[in-house]
């Protein structure tokens, strides 16, 4: 599996168009935030907020570590899609190879490419907030981080290569790549603030595995600017901004908790990787 894996990053890194499309949603955050989210936020909602630049360019970057790892590991499972179009899984098929080992060369690879470019985007974001006045990241709130896009690019790993594992031509992968890049802004909050949305739609959004991960990393990369921002206004307002905004969310009446959400993430990971295993193998047969 360890040979394959490589194999499918020396592809992945060869073509660096590839490379450059799986981060086009990213870019197209940034460019949108820059634009006019940022001031839509800092003009409306957070007006006599203190210190909203730090506070808000956090919130972006937490968003921003969610969508990453899903829409890099979808442009790495590219290479799985070239393979089924130039024949070459069917020498996989007929060679003495567990279907278990190759499925675990796309994921692993995918996995490794989607939190490579999960941390680069951390490093070039908090190099930003710096530069923009903001504070350097802890040493534990760094560790923090660090395990959640591990687990975040894992979890989200699994679910595309369960999605890509239906697809046989580059048209329908380059459609769903243009689908799920355009939803997955929506479905994490980033576009539009969840407490902004419709109550059936925030619940839909309160389910999705990746608004999860987006609201662990605003856990992490906000706390230290809320406290500053908030620092002596009543802690109501304070709940209410992180429900608004999707740092915690409630569902049921009850606050889901952080340990909810890495199990939500953890649970996803092995399912759809058991899923993805199960239809490969059926196609296999």
């Amino acid at each position: 599996m360890r040979i394959f894996m490589t194999r499918n990053l020396k592809l992945f890194f060869r073509d660096r168009s590839a490379v450059f499309f799986s981060l086009l949603a990213v870019f197209i955050i940034i460019a949108l935030y820059a634009v006019f989210l940022g001031d839509v936020w800092l003009t409306d909602s957070m007006r006599d907020i203190p210190n909203t630049g730090a506070l808000m360019n956090s919130w972006l970057v937490a968003g921003l570590l969610a969508v990453a790892s899903v829409t890099t590991t979808l442009g790495a499972f590219g290479v799985m899609i070239d393979d089924k179009v130039k024949k070459i899984d069917k020498d996989f098929n007929a060679a003495p190879i567990k279907r278990s080992s190759v499925t675990g060369g796309y994921i692993a690879s995918a996995f490794f490419i989607g939190a490579l470019m999960s941390l680069v985007t951390l490093v070039a974001a908090e190099i930003y907030i710096v530069l923009s006045g903001g504070a350097w990241l802890d040493p534990l709130a760094c560790v923090k981080v660090f395990l959640l896009v591990l687990l975040t690019s894992l979890a989200n790993t699994s679910m595309v290569c369960l999605i890509v594992s239906f697809f046989k031509s580059h048209s329908a992968f380059s459609t769903a790549s243009s689908i799920i890049g355009t939803l997955i802004g929506f479905l994490t909050g980033i576009y539009l603030p969840i407490g902004a949305l419709p109550a059936p739609v925030q619940t839909v959004i309160k389910v999705f595995p990746v608004s999860h991960a987006a609201s662990l990393f605003r856990q992490v990369l906000m706390e230290e600017p809320m406290r500053s921002s908030f620092e002596g206004i009543p802690a109501n307002y304070l709940s209410e901004f992180k429900a608004h905004t999707g740092v915690t969310f409630q569902l049921g009446g009850c606050e889901i908790t952080p340990w909810v959400s890495i199990l939500v993430l953890a649970g996803t990971a092995v399912v759809f990787y058991g899923l993805a295993l199960l239809n490969m193998s059926r196609k296999k047969r």
